[in-house]
Parts: structure tokens; sequence; C-alpha cells
């Protein structure tokens, strides 16, 4: 484990996952709090990971934005049974430049970006008819253009300030290696199983 790369080996396995075939296999567990300190987590697709820094998108006006406005700290998972590994993240949410947003947004597949424009997710909708009809009319509008990106919608940098690997073992001696800065440089600690 390379400490001054503390989320290469991340990066690499998300690679091997998606090699491996593994259908989501960049979904992670993005846990919140609000202003309450009421908890709340979903799925979200890690995007990109960074040198210092992990990447995922959302509206900008959703339960998950607001929740990083009021608190930007955050925790996240990463879970791949069938390769018998597991990543924790701990660390603060900022949000990121408009040029990454949009990046990133071109990136999503077509029905996505689609939905993106006639969904505010998470909302009361009394059924998805009126919804369904104003996504026809909306992929008609667009047509073959590239569909844009909304102007509320935005990527987040996290930067973790912990991290733990763990890989499977028939043992039950699971490896664990944990990492943090206390000081500012990152530590490696291996942890008991």
């Amino acid at each position: 484990m390379d400490p001054t790369r503390p989320l290469a080996l991340l990066a690499r396995w998300l690679d091997e996952a998606r090699e491996a075939g593994l259908p989501e296999h960049d979904a992670v567990t993005l846990a919140t709090v609000d202003a309450a300190g009421r908890p709340s987590a979903r799925i979200v697709s890690l995007r990109r990971v960074e040198d210092d820094a992990v990447v995922f998108t959302t509206a900008l006006w959703t339960r998950k934005a607001r929740d990083l406005r009021e608190n930007p700290d955050v925790a996240m998972a990463l879970h791949w049974p069938s390769l018998g590994r597991q990543v924790q993240l701990a660390g603060r949410a900022a949000a990121a430049e408009r040029a990454l947003a949009e990046e990133l947004f071109g990136r999503r597949d077509r029905p996505h970006q689609l939905q993106s424009l006639v969904s505010r997710q998470g909302e009361p909708v009394e059924d998805l008819d009126a919804m369904r009809a104003q996504l026809a009319a909306t992929r008609e509008r667009v047509g073959d253009d590239p569909v844009p990106c909304p102007p509320d919608w935005g990527a987040f940098r996290v930067h973790p300030a912990a991290i733990e690997y763990w890989v499977w073992s028939a043992d039950a001696l699971h490896e664990r290696v944990a990492l943090d800065r206390p000081g500012g440089t990152w530590r490696v600690r291996r942890l008991a199983p």
C-alpha cells in the first residue's frame, strides 16, 4: 500500500470490477447527515477517482445535495461480493467546477440524460404517465442532438480523511488495511479482522 497514493488501489479495483463484467461496478453507498443530524444513505455512481478525491454527480436540488451544503461530512462504501472486496471512505464533500459537471453529464447514458431533464428526483408525483409524456416530448424535441447539461446539475468531490480496504479470506482472517491522516500525512495500519 503506497501511502502517497491512497486512492490508487480503489482505482485499480474499480477497473478490475468493470473488466470482470460486474453490473454497476461503480455503485457506491453515500451516507450524508442533514442539519438536524438525521443520517441518510443512497446508492450513487462513482464517476471518477482522482489522486486525492473521488467524484460523483447529482442534481443540485436533491436531498443529498442539500445535506452536503448543510454538512459536508460523508461516508461511502463500495462492495464487490463476487470479488471478495470492499472499500470504506470517510471525508468531506465539496462542489466541483461546472466544467467537470458538464463533462461527466456528457458521459451519462442518453436515457439518464433525458430523464434528468424531466424528473425532479425524489419529489412526490401523482403517477408516471404525465412524466412519460413529457419525456417523449423532450426526446422528440432534442432529437439526435447532444442532451444539454441542466444548469442545476453538479459534481461533488469527496476528499477522504480515512480509507479502509478489505479483502475476503476463506479462513475468516480477512485482510483489512486502514489509512488515515491525523497530521496531514497518510499513515497505513493493518487491522484485525
